[in-house]
C-alpha cells in the first residue's frame, strides 16, 4: 500500500518552519509591516493552538496562529495558508473571519479590549502575482460605502434620550 503524497508538498513543510519560534521570528522580521513588526515584543512570541479554518476548506488552507506582546497589550499573528493553485476572490473576507474568530478567543479567555491580529497569507497559487485585493473592504460591491459603513460609529437609535411621543 503506498502512501497517499501531498500535491503540495512544500505547504507543509512551510507550515512545520512557521511553528518554530526562530524560524517565524526571521520569517516575520522580513515579511511584517515594519511599524507593526516594530510594535512585537517578538521574544514573546508563541505558537497558539487555535485553528479557525471551516472544515470544509482543511484540504484547502491550513493556519498558524502566534500570540505576541505589543506595545498595546496582546496581540496575534495569523499565517494562512494557501494549498490551492486558483487564488479566491473572497479571501480578505474569509481573513477577516478568521481574525475575528480570534479577537473572539481573546475575549472569550477573559481580556476586556479587542487585541490587534495581523493576517498574513502565504500564497504559491498559479496566477502572478496575487490579483485580488486583500483589504475585506473590498469584497463588497461597493467598497467606498462599505469603507465608510465599517470604518466609523455604527449608527444608533438611542430610545433613553428620546420624549416618549418621538418613540
Amino acid at each position: 500500500m503506498s502512501k497517499k503524497q501531498s500535491s503540495t508538498p512544500h505547504d507543509a513543510l512551510f507550515k512545520l518552519f512557521l511553528r518554530q519560534p526562530e524560524t517565524a521570528c526571521d520569517f516575520l522580521a522580513f515579511h511584517l509591516p515594519a511599524p507593526i513588526h516594530a510594535l512585537c515584543d517578538m521574544k514573546t512570541l508563541k505558537l497558539e493552538s487555535s485553528s479557525f479554518i471551516d472544515d470544509d476548506l482543511r484540504e484547502s488552507y491550513s493556519d498558524v496562529l502566534w500570540s505576541v506582546k505589543t506595545e498595546q497589550g496582546p496581540g496575534y499573528i495569523y499565517c494562512l495558508i494557501e494549498h490551492q493553485s486558483t487564488s479566491n476572490k473572497l479571501i480578505a473576507f474569509r481573513m477577516m473571519r478568521y481574525a475575528i474568530a480570534a479577537m473572539q478567543n481573546h475575549l472569550d479567555a477573559g481580556y476586556k479590549t479587542l487585541p490587534m491580529v495581523v493576517p498574513l497569507l502565504f500564497y504559491h497559487g498559479i496566477e502572478s502575482p496575487y490579483p485580488y485585493s486583500l483589504c475585506w473592504l473590498d469584497c463588497f460591491a461597493d467598497p467606498k460605502l462599505a469603507r465608510q459603513l465599517y470604518a466609523s460609529a455604527f449608527p444608533l437609535i438611542d430610545v433613553t434620550v428620546m420624549p416618549d411621543d418621538e418613540i
